[in-house]
């Protein structure tokens, strides 16, 4: 993960060139948490839609589990990420494969009817900013599944009271672990949602056996089927490493633009989708379409 800078903004993490799909995933380490994030996904994003925005979708792990979506758009800020999720994916028309910056959303105002932003918020210095974002490029009573990471997990708290962690789980600030790795307590994303525009409907927690001891001595099938029992109980309280939240865009959004579906990143002029190369009338920059993929960072590194 390299920290990039676009110009005067929050740092964005960029996986670029990272094997984070194959040693992280793909190697069945994570195996448990795929599949119950797989069950919460299932129990959150429960309406059809037409246009879904996944946020930080990386090699496309979770895109399959957007059935009920007509086009999905899969947003990442590296391109070898995306790449990578257009092999897994294959080329179809279904699919549009976007590189950009989530606080520079490349998309004309209510675009979407849905969206996804699942183990990325945790990369995001400015979550408020981020979520604001967000609920520009949404339709009014859009359906928005957010995850994020929880710091008042039941394993920081338990480090905290025996003095291993010096950070405090339970007061409202984030907390930065590593660069650019933010775990957030749970009132104090109830609160930005909401003033981003959002309103929380359903809450799940999840995750509750993330440990390895627990993965190495307990059952695969087991362990998943008493994380599926556990996680309505974020509905009450929050005390898992992971909690899902489905969100409903509240609030009017613009219709948008007839004919547009990007918007350039730095002067917010309408684009159309075509598969070319293209140049913003509003401010003369050039966005380029290569290998399957739209370029809308401002300051790419490759």
């Amino acid at each position: 993960m390299n920290p990039a800078q676009p110009h005067d903004q929050p740092p964005v993490c960029d996986y670029t060139d990272s094997d984070y799909q194959a040693t992280f995933w793909d190697s069945g380490e994570r195996r448990y948490e795929d599949a119950v994030e797989e069950i919460a996904l299932s129990r959150l994003l429960t309406e059809p839609g037409k246009l879904l925005l996944e946020l930080g979708a990386g090699a496309g792990r979770n895109t399959p589990r957007y059935k009920d979506f007509e086009r999905i758009v899969l947003l990442d800020y590296s391109r070898t990420q995306l790449l990578q999720a257009r092999e897994r994916l294959g080329q179809s028309d279904r699919y549009v494969f976007v590189a950009a910056d989530i606080y520079k959303l490349p998309f004309v105002p209510g675009l979407f009817d849905g969206a996804t932003m699942i183990r990325t918020l945790h990369h995001m210095a400015d979550p408020l900013l981020a979520l604001q974002n967000v609920r520009k490029v949404m339709q009014e009573n859009a359906v928005f599944i957010l995850e994020f990471a929880n710091k008042r997990n039941l394993k920081a708290i338990a480090r905290w009271v025996i003095g291993r962690q010096k950070w405090n789980p339970f007061k409202p600030d984030q907390v930065e672990f590593v660069p650019l790795n933010y775990n957030f307590h749970p009132a104090s994303i109830r609160r930005q949602a909401g003033e981003a525009g959002f309103e929380l409907e359903k809450q799940l927690s999840v995750s509750h056996f993330r440990s390895a001891w627990t993965k190495k001595n307990i059952p695969h099938d087991a362990l998943v089927g008493l994380d599926a029992a556990l996680q309505p109980t974020g509905s009450w309280w929050q005390y898992s490493p992971s909690i899902f939240s489905r969100l409903r865009a509240k609030g009017p959004s613009p219709a948008a633009a007839s004919g547009s579906f990007f918007a350039c990143p730095i002067c917010s002029h309408p684009l159309p989708e075509v598969d070319r190369n293209q140049i913003c009338p509003g401010c003369g920059r050039e966005w380029e379409y290569r290998d399957g993929i739209y370029e809308f960072r401002i300051n790419p590194q490759i």
